[in-house]
Protein backbone atom coordinates (compact mmCIF):
# COMPACT_ATOMS: atom_id res chain seq x y z
CA UNK A 1 0.00 0.00 0.00
CA UNK A 2 0.98 3.68 -1.14
CA UNK A 3 1.37 6.18 1.70
CA UNK A 4 1.73 10.12 1.39
CA UNK A 5 0.77 12.95 3.56
CA UNK A 6 1.27 16.69 3.57
CA UNK A 7 3.00 16.30 6.92
CA UNK A 8 6.20 15.01 4.91
CA UNK A 9 6.36 18.31 3.10
CA UNK A 10 7.40 21.96 4.23
CA UNK A 11 4.55 23.92 5.15
CA UNK A 12 4.97 26.73 2.37
CA UNK A 13 5.02 24.30 -0.64
CA UNK A 14 2.46 21.82 1.21
CA UNK A 15 -0.01 22.62 -1.52
CA UNK A 16 1.45 22.22 -4.48
CA UNK A 17 3.54 20.14 -3.71
CA UNK A 18 0.06 17.73 -2.48
CA UNK A 19 -1.04 18.42 -5.64
CA UNK A 20 1.88 17.11 -7.89
CA UNK A 21 1.75 13.95 -5.69
CA UNK A 22 -1.90 13.14 -6.22
CA UNK A 23 -1.57 14.03 -9.54
CA UNK A 24 1.12 11.68 -9.86
CA UNK A 25 0.18 8.61 -8.05
CA UNK A 26 -3.74 8.85 -8.39
CA UNK A 27 -5.68 11.17 -10.38
CA UNK A 28 -4.86 14.62 -11.70
CA UNK A 29 -6.80 16.65 -10.08
CA UNK A 30 -5.92 20.47 -7.83
CA UNK A 31 -6.79 20.46 -4.18
CA UNK A 32 -7.45 24.26 -2.93
CA UNK A 33 -7.64 24.53 1.11
CA UNK A 34 -10.54 26.05 2.20
CA UNK A 35 -8.84 27.65 5.89
CA UNK A 36 -6.64 29.76 6.82
CA UNK A 37 -5.30 26.34 8.59
CA UNK A 38 -2.15 24.81 8.04
CA UNK A 39 -2.99 22.27 4.48
CA UNK A 40 -3.38 18.96 6.36
CA UNK A 41 -4.10 15.95 3.76
CA UNK A 42 -3.56 11.61 3.77
CA UNK A 43 -3.55 9.68 0.33
CA UNK A 44 -3.20 5.90 1.06
CA UNK A 45 -3.54 4.06 -2.35
CA UNK A 46 -3.92 0.12 -2.76
CA UNK A 47 -6.03 -2.07 -5.47
CA UNK A 48 -8.42 -4.74 -4.93
CA UNK A 49 -8.49 -7.23 -7.87
CA UNK A 50 -9.20 -4.54 -11.13
CA UNK A 51 -10.49 -2.22 -8.56
CA UNK A 52 -8.36 0.65 -7.82
CA UNK A 53 -8.41 1.74 -3.83
CA UNK A 54 -8.09 4.69 -2.13
CA UNK A 55 -8.54 6.58 1.10
CA UNK A 56 -8.18 10.44 1.33
CA UNK A 57 -8.64 12.87 4.65
CA UNK A 58 -8.27 16.46 4.84
CA UNK A 59 -8.83 18.85 7.32
CA UNK A 60 -10.88 20.85 4.56
CA UNK A 61 -10.63 21.76 1.05
CA UNK A 62 -11.94 21.98 -2.20
CA UNK A 63 -10.84 19.38 -5.35
CA UNK A 64 -11.48 19.82 -8.68
CA UNK A 65 -11.13 18.33 -11.98
CA UNK A 66 -10.97 20.44 -14.98
CA UNK A 67 -11.07 19.97 -18.59
CA UNK A 68 -7.20 20.57 -18.75
CA UNK A 69 -6.67 17.77 -16.14
CA UNK A 70 -8.98 15.70 -18.60
CA UNK A 71 -7.43 16.32 -21.36
CA UNK A 72 -3.87 15.48 -19.75
CA UNK A 73 -5.27 12.04 -19.11
CA UNK A 74 -5.32 8.57 -21.06
CA UNK A 75 -7.25 6.24 -19.26
CA UNK A 76 -10.89 6.85 -18.64
CA UNK A 77 -11.94 5.01 -15.84
CA UNK A 78 -15.17 5.45 -12.85
CA UNK A 79 -15.06 5.92 -8.98
CA UNK A 80 -17.58 5.39 -6.32
CA UNK A 81 -16.79 7.53 -3.57
CA UNK A 82 -17.97 6.46 0.14
CA UNK A 83 -17.79 9.83 2.75
CA UNK A 84 -17.00 7.76 5.93
CA UNK A 85 -16.65 10.80 7.62
CA UNK A 86 -17.77 14.30 7.80
CA UNK A 87 -19.45 15.94 4.63
CA UNK A 88 -19.23 17.42 1.37
CA UNK A 89 -20.79 19.21 -1.68
CA UNK A 90 -20.24 17.33 -5.06
CA UNK A 91 -20.96 19.01 -8.55
CA UNK A 92 -20.76 16.40 -11.55
CA UNK A 93 -22.99 16.46 -14.57
CA UNK A 94 -24.68 19.31 -13.86
CA UNK A 95 -26.14 17.79 -10.73
CA UNK A 96 -25.16 19.75 -7.00
CA UNK A 97 -25.06 16.64 -4.29
CA UNK A 98 -24.61 17.08 -0.48
CA UNK A 99 -23.01 14.03 0.46
CA UNK A 100 -22.76 12.51 4.57
CA UNK A 101 -21.47 9.84 6.12
CA UNK A 102 -22.51 6.72 4.79
CA UNK A 103 -23.78 8.31 1.67
CA UNK A 104 -22.41 6.99 -2.27
CA UNK A 105 -21.60 8.81 -5.41
CA UNK A 106 -20.47 8.07 -8.85
CA UNK A 107 -18.01 10.01 -10.76
CA UNK A 108 -16.75 10.19 -14.15
CA UNK A 109 -13.09 10.99 -15.10
CA UNK A 110 -14.11 12.19 -18.10
CA UNK A 111 -16.30 14.95 -17.40
CA UNK A 112 -15.07 17.89 -15.03
CA UNK A 113 -15.99 17.78 -11.07
CA UNK A 114 -15.89 19.40 -8.15
CA UNK A 115 -15.98 18.17 -4.36
CA UNK A 116 -15.87 20.48 -1.34
CA UNK A 117 -14.44 18.79 1.92
CA UNK A 118 -15.85 20.24 4.90
CA UNK A 119 -12.80 19.88 7.90
CA UNK A 120 -11.80 16.59 9.17
CA UNK A 121 -13.87 14.93 5.73
CA UNK A 122 -12.53 11.31 4.89
CA UNK A 123 -13.76 9.42 1.80
CA UNK A 124 -13.26 5.96 0.25
CA UNK A 125 -12.85 5.80 -3.78
CA UNK A 126 -13.26 2.57 -5.46
CA UNK A 127 -12.13 3.11 -9.03
CA UNK A 128 -12.99 0.97 -12.31
CA UNK A 129 -12.52 0.76 -16.01
CA UNK A 130 -16.21 1.07 -17.62
CA UNK A 131 -16.06 -2.24 -19.49
CA UNK A 132 -15.46 -3.94 -15.81
CA UNK A 133 -18.44 -1.75 -14.04
CA UNK A 134 -20.55 -1.99 -16.96
CA UNK A 135 -20.95 -5.60 -17.02
CA UNK A 136 -22.63 -4.57 -12.91
CA UNK A 137 -23.87 -1.03 -13.91
CA UNK A 138 -24.92 -1.11 -17.77
CA UNK A 139 -25.20 2.54 -17.85
CA UNK A 140 -23.13 4.71 -14.88
CA UNK A 141 -23.29 7.51 -16.98
CA UNK A 142 -27.31 8.20 -16.04
CA UNK A 143 -25.88 8.03 -12.25
CA UNK A 144 -23.71 10.29 -12.09
CA UNK A 145 -23.17 12.54 -9.60
CA UNK A 146 -26.44 11.09 -7.83
CA UNK A 147 -26.51 10.80 -4.40
CA UNK A 148 -26.96 7.15 -3.07
CA UNK A 149 -28.23 7.76 0.46
CA UNK A 150 -26.97 6.10 3.28
CA UNK A 151 -30.65 4.78 4.36
CA UNK A 152 -31.88 3.64 1.53
CA UNK A 153 -32.04 -0.02 0.39
CA UNK A 154 -28.93 -1.83 0.24
CA UNK A 155 -26.43 0.97 0.77
CA UNK A 156 -25.74 0.33 4.04
CA UNK A 157 -24.43 -3.16 3.07
CA UNK A 158 -22.44 -2.18 0.59
CA UNK A 159 -20.93 0.61 2.52
CA UNK A 160 -19.66 -1.66 5.19
CA UNK A 161 -18.90 -4.18 3.08
CA UNK A 162 -16.36 -1.56 1.40
CA UNK A 163 -15.16 -0.36 5.11
CA UNK A 164 -14.33 -4.09 5.65
CA UNK A 165 -12.55 -4.59 2.50
CA UNK A 166 -10.61 -1.34 3.26
CA UNK A 167 -9.61 -3.02 6.14
CA UNK A 168 -8.65 -6.04 4.86
CA UNK A 169 -6.54 -4.58 1.99
CA UNK A 170 -4.67 -2.80 4.73
CA UNK A 171 -3.75 -5.96 5.88
CA UNK A 172 -3.20 -7.76 2.62
CA UNK A 173 -5.29 -10.04 0.28
CA UNK A 174 -4.16 -13.03 -1.50
CA UNK A 175 -3.77 -11.75 -5.19
CA UNK A 176 -5.59 -14.89 -6.50
CA UNK A 177 -8.57 -13.80 -5.00
CA UNK A 178 -8.87 -9.85 -5.83
CA UNK A 179 -10.94 -9.82 -8.74
CA UNK A 180 -13.50 -12.56 -7.31
CA UNK A 181 -13.97 -10.37 -4.04
CA UNK A 182 -13.96 -6.77 -6.52
CA UNK A 183 -16.86 -7.97 -8.21
CA UNK A 184 -19.00 -9.25 -5.52
CA UNK A 185 -18.60 -5.81 -3.78
CA UNK A 186 -19.25 -4.40 -7.43
CA UNK A 187 -22.38 -6.65 -7.54
CA UNK A 188 -23.67 -5.38 -4.33
CA UNK A 189 -23.04 -1.83 -5.37
CA UNK A 190 -25.01 -2.34 -8.77
CA UNK A 191 -27.75 -3.73 -7.00
CA UNK A 192 -27.96 -0.78 -4.21
CA UNK A 193 -28.08 1.66 -7.17
CA UNK A 194 -30.83 -0.20 -8.84
CA UNK A 195 -32.94 -0.59 -5.83
CA UNK A 196 -32.30 3.20 -4.61
CA UNK A 197 -32.05 5.07 -8.26
CA UNK A 198 -33.45 2.92 -10.52
CA UNK A 199 -36.14 5.02 -11.44
CA UNK A 200 -33.10 7.49 -13.03
CA UNK A 201 -32.28 4.47 -15.35
CA UNK A 202 -33.65 5.30 -18.92
CA UNK A 203 -35.05 1.66 -20.52
CA UNK A 204 -32.70 3.29 -23.24
CA UNK A 205 -29.01 2.70 -22.84
CA UNK A 206 -27.94 4.29 -25.98
CA UNK A 207 -30.46 7.72 -24.85
CA UNK A 208 -28.53 7.48 -21.36
CA UNK A 209 -25.33 7.48 -23.01
CA UNK A 210 -26.04 9.98 -25.71
CA UNK A 211 -27.53 12.53 -22.67
CA UNK A 212 -24.29 11.19 -21.05
CA UNK A 213 -22.36 12.57 -23.60
CA UNK A 214 -23.95 15.93 -24.23
CA UNK A 215 -23.23 16.68 -20.68
CA UNK A 216 -19.77 15.64 -20.65
CA UNK A 217 -19.11 18.35 -23.50
CA UNK A 218 -21.19 21.10 -22.45
CA UNK A 219 -19.45 20.48 -18.73
CA UNK A 220 -15.67 20.60 -20.74
CA UNK A 221 -17.03 24.00 -22.96
CA UNK A 222 -18.66 26.23 -20.28
CA UNK A 223 -16.18 28.48 -21.20
CA UNK A 224 -16.61 28.78 -24.60
CA UNK A 225 -18.48 32.16 -25.28
CA UNK A 226 -20.00 30.92 -28.40
CA UNK A 227 -21.59 27.76 -26.48
CA UNK A 228 -24.75 27.06 -27.77
CA UNK A 229 -27.86 23.98 -28.14
CA UNK A 230 -26.56 24.10 -31.64
CA UNK A 231 -23.05 23.67 -31.05
CA UNK A 232 -23.49 21.20 -28.80
CA UNK A 233 -25.65 18.94 -31.73
CA UNK A 234 -23.26 19.97 -34.43
CA UNK A 235 -20.71 18.41 -32.03
CA UNK A 236 -22.27 15.19 -31.48
CA UNK A 237 -23.67 15.10 -34.77
CA UNK A 238 -26.73 14.84 -34.19
CA UNK A 239 -30.33 16.89 -34.68
CA UNK A 240 -31.30 19.77 -32.75
CA UNK A 241 -34.25 17.77 -32.39
CA UNK A 242 -32.90 15.03 -30.61
CA UNK A 243 -30.92 17.28 -28.81
CA UNK A 244 -34.10 18.61 -27.21
CA UNK A 245 -35.78 14.60 -26.65
CA UNK A 246 -32.63 14.00 -24.60
CA UNK A 247 -33.04 16.57 -22.23
CA UNK A 248 -36.52 16.80 -21.92
CA UNK A 249 -36.52 13.73 -19.44
CA UNK A 250 -34.96 16.24 -16.71
CA UNK A 251 -37.68 19.04 -17.42
CA UNK A 252 -34.79 21.37 -18.22
CA UNK A 253 -33.49 22.81 -22.15
CA UNK A 254 -29.93 22.81 -23.45
CA UNK A 255 -29.54 26.23 -23.21
CA UNK A 256 -31.25 26.23 -19.52
CA UNK A 257 -28.63 23.63 -18.45
CA UNK A 258 -25.99 25.54 -19.87
CA UNK A 259 -26.88 28.69 -18.22
CA UNK A 260 -27.68 27.74 -14.70
CA UNK A 261 -24.31 25.53 -14.95
CA UNK A 262 -22.37 28.63 -15.94
CA UNK A 263 -24.49 30.77 -13.03
CA UNK A 264 -22.96 27.74 -10.47
CA UNK A 265 -19.91 28.12 -11.19
CA UNK A 266 -19.39 31.80 -11.18
CA UNK A 267 -21.17 31.58 -7.89
CA UNK A 268 -18.57 29.09 -6.76
CA UNK A 269 -15.79 31.40 -7.62
CA UNK A 270 -17.18 34.58 -6.31
CA UNK A 271 -17.68 32.49 -2.99
CA UNK A 272 -14.31 31.21 -2.65
CA UNK A 273 -11.14 33.90 -1.75
CA UNK A 274 -8.86 32.62 -3.76
CA UNK A 275 -10.78 34.25 -6.86
CA UNK A 276 -11.07 37.44 -5.01
CA UNK A 277 -8.40 39.18 -6.93
CA UNK A 278 -10.71 38.62 -9.86
CA UNK A 279 -13.89 41.33 -10.54
CA UNK A 280 -17.27 39.90 -11.04
CA UNK A 281 -17.23 40.79 -14.66
CA UNK A 282 -14.08 39.01 -15.18
CA UNK A 283 -15.40 35.90 -13.39
CA UNK A 284 -19.00 35.96 -15.54
CA UNK A 285 -16.81 36.02 -18.57
CA UNK A 286 -14.21 33.63 -17.93
CA UNK A 287 -17.56 31.21 -17.82
CA UNK A 288 -18.87 32.19 -21.18
CA UNK A 289 -21.20 35.18 -20.42
CA UNK A 290 -20.24 37.93 -22.89
CA UNK A 291 -22.61 40.98 -21.32
CA UNK A 292 -22.43 41.70 -17.89
CA UNK A 293 -26.00 43.12 -17.97
CA UNK A 294 -27.02 39.44 -18.69
CA UNK A 295 -25.09 38.21 -16.27
CA UNK A 296 -26.65 40.30 -13.51
CA UNK A 297 -29.84 39.56 -14.79
CA UNK A 298 -30.06 35.92 -14.77
CA UNK A 299 -27.78 35.49 -11.30
CA UNK A 300 -30.65 37.78 -9.60
CA UNK A 301 -33.22 35.49 -10.83
CA UNK A 302 -31.77 32.29 -9.62
CA UNK A 303 -30.38 33.39 -6.66
CA UNK A 304 -32.79 36.32 -6.05
CA UNK A 305 -29.70 38.86 -5.55
CA UNK A 306 -27.32 40.69 -7.51
CA UNK A 307 -23.90 39.19 -8.13
CA UNK A 308 -21.47 41.95 -6.06
CA UNK A 309 -24.32 41.12 -3.00
CA UNK A 310 -24.15 37.78 -2.83
CA UNK A 311 -20.00 38.21 -3.42
CA UNK A 312 -20.16 40.22 -0.27
CA UNK A 313 -22.38 37.98 1.95
CA UNK A 314 -20.19 34.91 1.13
CA UNK A 315 -16.35 37.00 1.67
CA UNK A 316 -16.85 39.36 4.25
CA UNK A 317 -16.33 38.49 8.28
CA UNK A 318 -19.87 37.57 9.89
Amino acid sequence: MEYYRTADYPASQRTASWNNTYSSRFAQVTFQPSSGDVFDAELRVTSLGFLGFADVRTNGASIERTAAHISETKSHFFSFLLMAQGGANFSHYGNETRLTAGDFTLCDNAAPHRIQLEKGARFLILRASPKMLKTHLPCPEQLCGLRLPAELGLTGTASAMAHSLWGKAEEGIPEEFGDRIAGHLLDVLGTAYSISLGHKMTNSTVVGLRKAQAKQFIEANLSDPDLSPAAVATAMRISARYLRVLFAEDNETTSAYILRRRLEECATQMANSAWRSLTVSEIAFSWGFNSAAHFTRAFRSKYGMAPSEYRRMHLLPH
